[in-house]
């Protein structure tokens, strides 16, 4: 017995608090839930059912009417079986924790839960609903096969960059006539980075290294990304052959291929307009980012507080991306 459980035993005042406190603390996977996390009380349709017996009660017993007793007290029972249905449905789940991918402000965020059903009875109709904004709260309806494991996706919508953490959750559950709600509440330990929205119309980079790359970045031959087809030329390559095509009795063709030209791009804080925000200056970096990347350039990135090497690929502009998401939170990425 834990001292939370001994003081809630010796002052049962207590518990209500306690649950106050545990449904803000972020809870580390896996989340079981346990008699004593899930919680049951009647919907709107079920008091108006119970308000509907009440008087079908009292007109039996003024009229003396045995059917209307026994009508009565049928429909009870089944409310009352629906009491327990609803809370089995909950009891034992076991929710862990999957993935959320970062985004870019103003998209929406995807984390995954992974939900375990260990028992051999189906549990159907669960409601999941996550999110500490009433307004970008997401949810998602499923329901869980017999000794199963089922992944829920639920979307919030981002309005700031930074770090989003997944926020109060509630799974539910009305099944199976919707006279009582079943429901238990945690705060998945579930975080996902935000980046700044990209510039729509960002100012060109700094001149010199890079010019290329905020225009779209022209293109030479090379050996990179394939971009058509063209006549076949006597000092063409073998290797460049469009085989597929001699094969099928067409003309002797030359695959094309491109490579971004130009030279290292180097990103630095200081170097963007005066006149620009916090916020719109890591907008601009963040598009100045991925035109680089999409042209296949190196790039180097310098924050007030942190400085990336020249780079390039999926790493290092995640890495880029992740500094101008926490700039400014007191989470900055360490110097590379």
């Amino acid at each position: 017995m834990t001292f939370s459980d001994a003081l809630v035993r010796q002052f049962p005042f207590l518990r209500f608090i306690l649950w106050w406190q545990w449904e803000r603390t972020p809870a580390r996977a896996p989340v079981r839930l346990t008699q004593n996390r899930i919680y049951v009380m009647p919907t709107l349709t079920g008091l108006a059912f119970a308000a509907v017996l009440v008087v079908m009660l009292v007109a039996s017993i003024n009229y003396g009417l045995g059917l209307g007793y026994a009508f009565v007290f049928l429909l009870a029972s089944t409310a009352a079986a629906s009491l327990i249905h609803a809370f089995r449905d909950l009891l034992h789940l076991m929710i862990r924790y999957g993935k959320a991918e970062p985004t870019f402000c103003g998209g929406s965020v995807v984390f995954h839960l992974l939900i375990d059903n260990p028992s051999s009875r189906r549990r159907a109709a669960l409601h999941m609903i996550a999110g500490d904004d009433p307004d970008a709260r997401g949810e998602a309806w499923f329901d869980l096969p017999p000794a199963a494991c089922g992944e829920v996706a639920i979307a919030l919508s981002t309005t700031r960059r930074g770090i989003l953490p997944l926020g109060r959750t509630i799974i539910e559950t009305r099944w199976p006539l919707g006279f009582i709600r079943a429901w238990s509440v945690f705060v998945p330990d579930m975080t996902a980075l935000v980046f700044p929205a990209p510039a729509a119309d960002p100012p060109p980079p700094p001149s010199g290294a890079g010019s290329a790359a905020a225009s779209g970045a022209s293109l030479q031959a090379g050996n990179e990304d394939f971009t058509g087809l063209r006549a076949w030329q006597i000092t063409d390559s073998p290797r460049h052959l469009a085989w597929k095509v001699i094969a099928r009795g067409g003309e002797m063709m030359t695959k094309q291929f491109s490579a971004s030209e130009g030279g290292d791009l180097f990103l630095d804080w200081n170097a963007l307009p005066p006149a620009l925000s916090d916020e719109a200056r890591l907008s601009v970096l963040c598009t100045w980012l991925l035109r680089a990347e999409r042209a296949g350039q190196r790039y180097a990135l310098r924050l007030p507080a942190c400085e990336f090497s020249i780079g390039r690929g999926d790493v290092h502009l995640s890495r880029c991306l992740g500094a101008l998401a926490l700039f400014g939170l007191g989470r900055q990425q360490d110097t590379t």
